[in-house]
């Protein structure tokens, strides 16, 4: 006896469907799970096989094969647990499953039939609905993710025999049913020692007799058909889950209790912050303690724009691997992911990986913010691991049983003190530097040049003055640097570079490159002047220059101009402060 259903692993962020076969056969009995599992799927038989008796139902008394295809790809996690239960239940003929190569079973199984939920389950749906199948079965708790995925019918169980419960329903209410009136039947019955009776007509009216041998010779038949078809029938229609309208869940609309409009002074930091969320630019905020370069990159989320259908899909698939995606009934994430992960944390904690790679803080801050706070104090080697993804927009991890990739599309910002103590370039009596040249040197030197030249923005954050605090107190300080009109100016210049790249696979100036860059960078002939002279005399890096291009062009969408003139090509410099000072050399 063979019999095949379709379950789902995941492989990086992506679901991969995978066909769960069961081979019942003649022989000693024992039960063997091929295809390359982990211990958690090894162990799943005990589950199962828990599961299957304390249900109601038998465990095969014969050789189990159970083969997860493909055989090559190596299968972690609990989520094949239903489909290896259902798969021995139906190929022993135990249960009927209708339409079963349709529908993808996922969920972990306790010992008495409950289901678990399990991670990962957008992926997977997600992945069943592009290979053609038309339901899923999942777990009550993981309901609301699958049900997210357009296209495809999301069925909820709590418990094993939730799967039967309207089968034994429908039954027992045809069992008990009144004959109707209405209802008239000629057929033969033999008793035991008696001879063949015809009844011809039963009416609610008939004998007492007449209406107890009615009812004997409906059960009769009952058994009878029982009999001919012992399987119990899975009725899946009372366990859909209704879907919310996707254009109800998408963007859901949440107060703001930050704002720029809060922050007086540093008028030239809100612009440089304006720039970066308009082209997802990096920026890093050099300045002494209480500045308020946290404060100012804290409300960076506040001026981006909304995350799009695709960027929302891939986003919430990230959260939905990594366990992190609690709140399924708000939808998709819509607002762009803002981390900012403590200076403790490790390589592996920032990028990603263990002995089952799941995603890092890099991959979590996909499509939005990684904020690393006070830079210098993250150790110099978590720092360089940060220059491969802020190029390439990705993360491999290699193991020796397979490559993953995960997604690292994030605009890095960071905050420094200038020296240890944090006052260097203070002014004030009160404040000033006791920090060493050599001092300084080593403090800085944790950041490299390279990781440096991947910074698109660096910018001073001096003390506020007394008059900024007076124009604010006064509300004579420009209006125009609070987050609602901040917002609406990174929109427009964000959509121009949506119609721009439409047929590109870019949505941000930031990942222009190569060819690209300089089709879409068009310079006047006093700017490229001005850029090749700054290129010879700061000595800028090939990286450097190509990144202050990218600027330029952030900063001309901004003023909605298509060619790039010398004035965007100046500010674009003077946001490289690092490089025009040149402090890493002390």
């Amino acid at each position: 006896m063979y019999g095949k259903l379709f379950s789902a692993c995941l492989h990086g962020i992506n679901g991969v469907m995978v066909e769960v076969e069961t081979d019942l056969s003649n022989g000693l009995p024992m039960v063997a799970i091929i295809g390359l599992p982990d211990s958690a799927i090894r162990e799943s038989i005990e589950r199962v096989r828990s599961a299957i008796k304390n249900c109601g139902f038998t465990f095969p008394n014969q050789r189990v094969t159970i083969n997860l295809a493909p055989a090559d790809l190596r299968k972690e996690g609990s989520a094949f647990d239903l489909a290896i239960a259902m798969g021995i239940l139906t190929t022993s003929d135990q249960i009927f499953l209708p339409d079963q190569d349709q529908i993808l079973l996922i969920g972990e199984l306790a010992l008495d039939g409950t289901l678990r939920p399990v991670p990962g389950v957008l992926s997977m749906v997600d992945t069943a609905r592009q290979h053609g199948l038309k339901a899923v079965l999942v777990p009550q708790e993981n309901a609301t993710e699958a049900a997210l995925v357009e296209g495809i019918e999301v069925y909820a169980i709590h418990h094993l025999n939730d799967l039967f419960a309207g089968s034994q329903h429908d039954s027992d209410r045809k069992a008990n049913q009144p004959v109707s009136q209405d209802h008239i039947e000629s057929f033969h019955m033999s008793l035991p020692g008696q001879p063949e009776i015809k009844v011809k007509q039963i009416h609610a009216h008939s004998s007492p007799n007449e209406q107890k041998l009615a009812t004997a010779i409906d059960d009769s038949m009952n058994k009878s058909k029982k009999k001919s078809d012992p399987r119990k029938m899975v009725i899946l229609s009372p366990l859909r889950v209704q879907k919310v309208k996707k254009e109800h869940i998408q963007h859901p609309t949440s107060s703001m209790q930050e704002d720029y409009g809060d922050v007086f002074g540093q008028q030239h930091v809100k612009r440089a912050l304006m720039i970066a969320a308009a082209g997802m630019h990096n920026i890093l905020l050099l300045g002494p303690p209480g500045t308020g370069k946290t404060m100012l990159i804290k409300r960076l989320p506040t001026i981006l724009p909304v995350l799009t259908d695709a960027e929302a899909l891939e986003v919430t698939k990230i959260f939905s691997v990594s366990g992190r995606f609690k709140d399924s009934n708000a939808g998709l994430i819509s607002v762009r992911p803002f981390r900012a992960p403590h200076h403790s944390t490790t390589v592996t904690g920032l990028i990603g990986g263990g002995s089952i790679p799941k995603p890092g803080e890099v991959s979590l801050a996909h499509q939005g913010i990684l904020f690393l706070d006070e830079l210098l104090e993250f150790p110099r080697s978590v720092l360089e691991v940060l220059r491969q993804p802020l190029e390439d927009h990705q993360v491999t991890i290699s193991r020796a049983r397979a490559v993953f990739s995960f997604p690292a599309n994030f605009l890095l910002a960071g905050s420094m003190n200038p020296c240890p103590c944090g006052y260097l370039g203070s002014t004030h009596a009160a404040h000033p530097c006791t920090c060493s040249h050599s001092q300084i040197a080593r403090y800085r030197s944790k950041i490299s040049g390279p990781l440096l030249d991947r910074i698109d923005l660096q910018i001073e954050v001096p003390r506020p003055t007394e008059q900024d605090w007076q124009r604010a107190k006064e509300g004579t300080e420009d209006t125009g640097y609070d987050s609602a009109s901040m917002r609406a100016v990174v929109e427009q210049a964000h959509q121009i570079q949506l119609n721009r790249y439409q047929h590109l696979d870019i949505h941000w100036n930031s990942e222009l490159s190569g060819k690209w860059l300089r089709e879409y960078t068009f310079l006047s002939d006093s700017a490229n002047q001005l850029l090749e002279t700054a290129f010879e005399q700061l000595g800028m890096s090939m990286r450097a220059r190509d990144r202050i291009l990218k600027l330029a062009r952030t900063i001309a969408d901004l003023e909605n101009m298509e060619q790039i003139e010398a004035v965007h090509i100046a500010e674009a410099i003077q946001y490289r402060q690092l490089d025009l000072s040149n402090p890493m050399h002390g």
